[in-house]
């Protein structure tokens, strides 16, 4: 920090001002010195002591409240004020002054550039009728601050031997505030006691001093205790009556009649010093000689009072020097913000008190502020009432209908993103076959289904053009075949041609396994698959209803229990039927610990079978458990499972840690799709169904308008912008602007077989954790408002590395949706405020 050193001496009629900076840098003039300046002040100060002529803390008067002074005082201390300032401000602005006004605003200006701290002048006067003058008025002040932020002027004594005290232990949480309550004749302290009680969820306050009745000697000895006590303090302060001394360093009144000075307490501040007493703050009468002399021995900062000063005006003084304290600025923005409260709001009660504060800095030190530590650090970031309020709103805004179409949209809008993003750095797979084949039934396709058929209702398609597609994907080596229809209602003679194809299917050498569709009806009742057409003993099933965008998850105390969702049944098939060229250890020898070829034997999962009498999912289920095969992911990934706090979510119609269903990948990893009039008429000229055995086929409406999988339902959804744009990257001329069910299950397979659960962190979430950073910022530019504009800056860099890197983050193999939009717009509606609130008092 670029500090000035003002020193000014009274040389007979002439005041020399010395003015010192950086290294070596002096400049010095000399300009007479004004007699009516005295004069000036005297009769202000007559004047002054004339209008508060009552419960003045100091060795005056001793009775009452504040009476209602003559309306002539009142008045005539205006003027004496006026014409008092004006003619410290006309010396103050003489020529000889000149070059030292423009050497502290040059380097001034040039510090703004290159610091964010404010600028300290030290002002050291030799003679008492200077140290007397309001130098805190100095207009220089007022004018650089509008340019270059703030210039405090602090005080500092002619002679300072010590330097500031060396402190034996760092002193670290709470912060420690004793406070001396002294001889309280004419005096009340009740309104200070309250201002200091509010301190008391960031500091510890303790209270000490005289009381009616209590012994002399057991007062001495008690401040003699508490003043020197081993835990030590941050803050001393004292109020009651004071004056000044000019052998012993100043004295207080402690008691009725019985004063201290403060050279006799020397070894106990010395020993409070050592123990990291920082600051103190007399808030009593005539303090000059208190502060120099505190100043001297080693303190950092001593904040006093020059004058006599009434009873209301130091308790006015002293809540509003605290309220700006408990905001974690440091003294010296406390002293003049309750100056600028008493010149501002309390003039007109209390005129010329604001002249009368002043604050000792030892050159030294730092300016002190209360230490955040780790009880105030927490307590500095919990929210507010009016925060709590808006957070619980945000809650339950949250909570309803409406956020969550606004949520959907923005998770939409980020999986679109993420497809840019994806094109941007390459970070897209080679093409190669993906795991899923779609056979669509199209309009085309329906057409062909119903031509010869007399069924008029397009969710009960023909069941022998289903047959005829699963024996076509029979031929071509389909293993698992997947039916997105529902076969709960009767078709008679076709009913028996599908119940034949399927038993052709897994009757074969290579068992074809199938995944029939179920759900439930909104009446409660469960549609299952007719008996006529298929058993549960040979068969799968599998709820197809879906959450748009969202996976579905399994509980984890039933993750076998039937009926598993399609998409799972479909992916358990895949992999199950990949474990016949892999072996297992033998129990016995696993745990002997003896591992040779000899020990180990192929996996053979069960195979659908005509003849069995058990449910081929409960087989499915014991084969599992048995074997423990944690690489089925589509059954034994943690993120499938449904998590407490998920499910806790769903009372506040929220989805918190719920997977949802990756539409940034493209589709053409995902699956490939034929429209089945296509497959039926393929004479294995189409070499990318020429081989099915490792694809997962599913059959599924195509698109048509009356396409439904369900008793209410359609079976078209909406298009997310991802797919949409991936659609158009490949075929701009593409006018599908549905999302089938059959697509969203091929999603759905994919990312079981893949392991690719994407996990949303939710919006509420980082909301909050934003809130708390957000009102950070926002203290860090109270306190420091001349880098608001860096911590603006850095705050806009921040948010964009911080998008860029959930971007990334999502892609990675962590998979998390970090939020963006939200949580960023909150840390600009904490700091902004402070922003623009700076540029408005500018």
């Amino acid at each position: 920090m670029n500090n000035f050193h003002l020193k000014v001496q009274r040389i007979e009629q002439v005041c020399l001002f010395e003015l010192t900076w950086g290294t070596a840098q002096r400049l010095s003039t000399k300009i007479p010195y004004p007699e009516n300046l005295t004069f000036l002040y005297q009769e202000w100060q007559r004047t002054y002591l004339s209008f508060y002529k009552t419960s003045l803390r100091g060795r005056v008067a001793n009775s009452g409240t504040l009476q209602t002074p003559n309306p002539d005082w009142h008045a005539k201390l205006v003027q004496a004020e006026a014409k008092f300032l004006s003619e410290f401000h006309n010396w103050l602005r003489s020529s000889e002054l000149y070059e030292i006004r423009s050497v502290i605003t040059q380097i001034s200006l040039l510090s703004a550039n290159s610091q964010s701290t404010n600028i300290n002048l030290f002002l050291t006067c030799d003679a008492l009728e200077l140290a007397r003058l309001p130098w805190e008025s100095w207009e220089i002040c007022t004018e650089l601050a509008f340019s270059v932020g703030k210039i405090n002027i602090v005080r500092s004594p002619v002679n300072i031997h010590k330097s500031v005290a060396k402190q034996n232990h760092t002193r670290r949480g709470i912060n420690r505030v004793l406070v001396i309550l002294g001889d309280d004749t004419g005096l009340n302290f009740d309104a200070e006691k309250k201002a200091i009680q509010k301190l008391k969820r960031i500091v510890e306050i303790k209270f000490i001093g005289w009381q009616p009745g209590k012994n002399i000697d057991e007062l001495k000895a008690e401040l003699k205790e508490a003043i020197a006590s081993e835990q030590g303090w941050d803050i001393l302060l004292f109020a009651g009556h004071s004056n000044e001394t000019r052998l012993t360093g100043g004295e207080i009144s402690i008691a009725p009649n019985t004063t201290l000075s403060i050279s006799e307490i020397i070894p106990l501040l010395n020993k409070a010093l050592e123990k990291g007493l920082q600051f103190a703050l007399f808030n009593s009468c005539n303090g000059l000689s208190i502060a120099n002399t505190l100043i001297d021995l080693g303190l950092s900062q001593v904040a006093i009072m020059r004058e006599p000063v009434h009873n209301k005006v130091a308790s006015d003084f002293l809540l509003h020097f605290l309220q700006i304290l408990a905001q974690y600025k440091d003294v010296q923005e406390a002293l003049t913000s309750a100056c600028q409260h008493l010149k501002l709001e309390d003039n007109l009660t209390y005129p010329s008190a604001y002249l009368i504060p002043s604050l000792f800095l030892h050159p030294e030190a730092n300016l002190f502020c209360l230490r955040w530590g780790l009880i105030g650090d927490l307590q500095k970031k919990i929210p507010s009432k009016i925060e709590i309020i808006a957070i619980s709103t945000l809650f339950l805004f949250f909570s309803s209908q409406l956020p969550n179409k606004m949520q959907d949209y923005l998770l939409a809008q980020r999986l679109k993103t993420q497809v840019i993003y994806r094109q941007l750095t390459g970070q897209i797979q080679a093409k190669g076959t993906p795991p899923v084949l779609l056979v669509q039934i199209d309009e085309k396709s329906l057409r062909d289904a119903t031509k010869d058929s007399k069924l008029s209702d397009a969710r009960q398609m023909d069941r022998k053009y289903f047959a005829r597609i699963i024996d076509k994907l029979r031929a071509k080596g389909a293993r698992v075949i997947g039916i997105d229809y529902l076969l709960d209602r009767y078709q008679g003679e076709n009913d028996k041609v599908l119940a034949k194809s399927l038993q052709s299917g897994v009757n074969s050498s290579q068992s074809t396994w199938f995944v029939l569709a179920e759900t439930n009806a909104g009446t409660g009742e469960r549609l299952k698959v007719l008996p006529e057409i298929a058993s549960p003993n040979w068969t799968l099933r599998g709820e197809i209803e879906v959450i748009p965008g969202y996976m579905q998850l399994l509980s984890p105390a039933d993750k076998y229990k039937s009926p598993l969702y399609f998409s799972n049944l479909l992916a358990i098939s895949h992999q199950l039927q990949k474990l016949e060229s892999q072996t297992a250890i033998t129990t016995n020898k696993k745990q002997q610990g003896v591992i040779t070829v000899a020990d180990t034997q192929p996996l053979q999962p069960p195979q659908p079978q005509l003849n069995s009498k058990t449910s081929f999912s409960q087989q499915i289920e014991q084969f599992l458990k048995e074997n423990n095969l944690k690489h089925i992911t589509s059954l034994t990934s943690p993120r499938i499972h449904l998590q407490p706090i998920t499910e806790f979510s769903y009372y506040f119609s929220q989805m918190w840690l719920h997977p949802i269903v990756d539409f940034s990948v493209p589709p053409n990893q995902v699956y490939r799709t034929i429209p089945a009039w296509q497959l039926l008429e393929n004479n294995n000229k189409n070499p990318a169904i020429s081989n099915l055995e490792n694809q997962i086929v599913i059959i599924a409406p195509g698109g048509y308008g009356e396409a439904g999988m369900s008793k209410d339902g359609e079976d078209n959804f909406n298009l997310p912008p991802a797919i949409e744009l991936w659609r158009r990257l490949e075929n701009p001329e593409n006018s599908n602007e549905v999302l089938t069910g059959g697509e969203i299950h091929a999603y759905k397979v994919h990312h079981l077989l893949k392991n690719r659960i994407v996990i949303p962190i939710p919006d509420l979430w980082m909301i909050l954790i934003a809130a708390v950073l957000g009102k950070s910022l926002y203290f860090v530019i109270q306190k420091n408002p001349r880098i608001q504009l860096q911590i603006l800056l850095a705050s806009g860099a921040f948010t964009a590395v911080y998008g860029v890197v959930s971007l990334q983050i999502y892609l990675s193999s962590i998979a998390v949706i970090l939020p963006w939009f939200l949580p960023s717009l909150t840390i600009f509606l904490y700091i902004m405020p402070a922003f623009l609130r700076k540029k408005v008092n500018e």
